[in-house]
């Protein structure tokens, strides 16, 4: 049952899923979301056959409405600093579980304050007097038919937040609730009934639903920066302002360069994200795959990948839908634009489903093992095979980036070369500069914090390799001479003002010179106005309806004011034509003056 059908994870698209990526009503984030987008595949992923059977079609058919009870008060991404415990009693084949302090409460989850019955809770799991570890539980919260919290359950919504008011987050504290031992989710680890744990063959595998989730976080990057760009580009052809020539009309926004230059870039990353977006997601029902047959060699560049590339997409949307907004001038501003409800909807994801500057660090722990791994005489594979580069080298003092760099800069495939030398610089430097740390008899921990600023750079290099790499690669996938001509201007376009905005790495690194510098800045400003002949038909192409996009500076006919009037007048403050506040304050005021 749970392996195939239209609930099976190939056909998922067919539900809505979410933590900040497809909603229920696409857009805009909805109670039910949670259950969608991670309990439901959780029970998928992580669920025996015999649990499927038991869970999955309630759930299905919204008789059990279930979450995903993992951040707690005290502790988000910090995994193994979760308080929740999970205590197995032989005696009754039950785990008891527990919210120990304040901290351990726990804290966030959508859905969970108002709407959610049950909840995935990930809780330490404690068995013949050992920890074992975090494992998740199906964790029943309300009683099916009256709603009412359980015994034991305390269970309500956090209050306001700076955006999502349609979502109920919730806090759960439990005090020593217990549920039957088969509650476990034990496809990869089980507690038998005398108590005896098995162990996976991955401790990561517990961790799969939040690998879902971080690589539908970089699809929906791509989706939330999109639409911002379609906005302000939009928008950006129907205003007009000030004077390029005296005595001439004004002119379009978008022609000045100065607009150009703020939007154009953005759009071009829109485009890559998508392309990268696809891949991750790609590469993960490919890498599940192999899970599932036992082959596990791919899951810690999964990890690292989809923890690398969920920070660098989210926190470059993030601040690209802000840019958008202002691009908008004062408009921009009003909720009639649309913009802010993007971005108050897309920021969370930046510290949701893993902290950015954590996550950062978690890739970063890959990059330096597959760099130590390649100083050992050993062969590194997938991503990081650039870092192979360093054996031929014989591991000499120089960074491997310094041999030299032919770099093209109207060749997307040379700029890859120059995108991939950076991060090897950056790799190896972190790398020994770690080392160097250790060196000085500092502890491991105390070695990588103040590494850490390095190890961050490292992994951003590494995550703009990857994306610019994936999207010249989809240039010759293009069949169409001219959208492929088109689409290599825009992945020029984004390789080229990610130097720009990087030149003291290239520089450093003897990657491109002062005159290719000045090459390249001229080159961006060159591209910005071949694009723009195509900027408003590349933002249409991501075909987003007006209902969709929510936006009346971004509409699809280009009637925006109009239509911002006939917005401004359904105002709640304009029901009537004098407020009552002006007989309750202003009139009595007035009468004493």
């Amino acid at each position: 049952m749970a392996a195939s059908g239209p609930w099976s994870q190939d056909n998922w698209h067919l539900r809505p899923n979410r933590n900040g990526t497809c909603f229920v009503h696409r857009g805009r984030p909805e109670p039910l979301d949670l259950h969608l987008g991670m309990f439901l595949p959780t029970l998928l992923t992580q669920a025996t056959p015999e649990q499927q059977d038991r869970f999955f079609m309630p759930a299905w058919n919204l008789e059990i409405i279930g979450t995903y009870a993992q951040t707690e008060m005290g502790h988000g991404t910090h995994l193994r600093g979760l308080e929740t415990t999970a205590t197995y009693d032989p005696a009754t084949q039950e785990f008891i579980l527990n919210s120990p302090t304040v901290t351990s409460i726990k804290w966030w989850p959508g859905g969970l304050g108002k709407t959610s019955n049950h909840a995935i809770v990930l809780a330490q799991l404690y068995t013949q007097g050992q920890c074992k570890g975090l494992h998740a539980f199906i964790v029943p919260i309300r009683q099916l038919g009256t709603h009412e919290p359980l015994p034991g359950i305390t269970v309500g919504d956090i209050g306001p937040k700076f955006g999502y008011d349609e979502m109920d987050n919730g806090y759960l504290k439990m005090d020593n609730f217990r549920i039957p031992r088969e509650n476990m989710l034990m496809k990869y680890a089980q507690v038998e009934p005398d108590g005896t744990y098995v162990k996976p063959l991955s401790d990561k595998l517990t961790y799969g639903t939040m690998v879902f989730i971080r690589s539908l976080i970089v699809g929906d990057s791509a989706r939330s920066l999109s639409r911002a760009c379609t906005i302000a580009i939009r928008y950006s052809a129907v205003r007009h302002q000030s004077e390029l020539k005296p005595g001439e009309p004004e002119p379009q926004i978008l022609d000045y360069q100065t607009q150009q230059y703020k939007l154009f870039p953005l759009l071009a990353t829109a485009y890559a994200f998508h392309f990268v977006g696809a891949y991750i997601k790609d590469t993960y029902r490919r890498i599940s795959g192999d899970i599932n047959e036992g082959d596990l060699s791919e899951l810690p560049e999964l990890h690292a990948l989809t923890a690398g590339l969920k920070a660098f997409t989210s926190w470059t949307a993030n601040a690209g839908i802000e840019e958008c907004r202002m691009a908008c001038g004062g408009h921009g501003y009003s909720r009639c634009s649309g913009i802010p409800d993007i971005y108050v909807t897309f920021t969370p994801s930046c510290t949701y489903e893993g902290e950015n500057t954590v996550m950062m660090l978690q890739t970063a722990r890959f990059l330096v093992k597959s760099y130590t791994q390649v100083s050992s005489g050993q062969r590194v594979t997938g991503t990081v095979s650039y870092l192979n580069d360093l054996s031929r080298q014989r591991i000499q003092p120089q960074h491997v980036a310094a041999r030299t760099v032919t770099v093209r800069i109207n060749d997307p495939v040379s700029l890859v070369e120059a995108y991939k030398a950076r991060a090897a610089r950056l790799v190896e430097a972190a790398a020994k500069n770690l080392q160097a740390e250790l060196n000085h008899r500092k502890s491991k921990e105390d070695a990588w914090n103040r590494t850490s600023v390095d190890l961050v750079r490292a992994s951003e290099a590494h995550c703009h390799y990857v994306i610019v790499k994936l999207f010249t690669a989809k240039l010759s996938e293009i069949s169409n001479a001219a959208v492929r001509a088109v689409l290599t201007e825009l992945c020029l376009l984004y390789a080229l003002y990610g130097i720009s905005k990087n030149t003291g790495d290239f520089l450093q690194a003897g990657i491109l010179n002062d005159a290719q510098i000045t090459q390249v800045n001229q080159r961006v400003k060159e591209l910005l106005a071949i694009i723009r002949r195509n900027a408003v038909a590349l933002v249409d192409s991501f075909d987003f309806h007006d209902v969709h996009l929510g936006s009346v500076l971004g509409r699809y006919d280009g009637n925006v004011y109009e239509n911002m009037f006939e917005w401004a007048k359904k105002s709640p403050l304009n029901k009537t034509e004098v407020h009552e506040s002006f007989h309750k304050h202003l009139k009595p005021l007035q009468a004493k003056l």
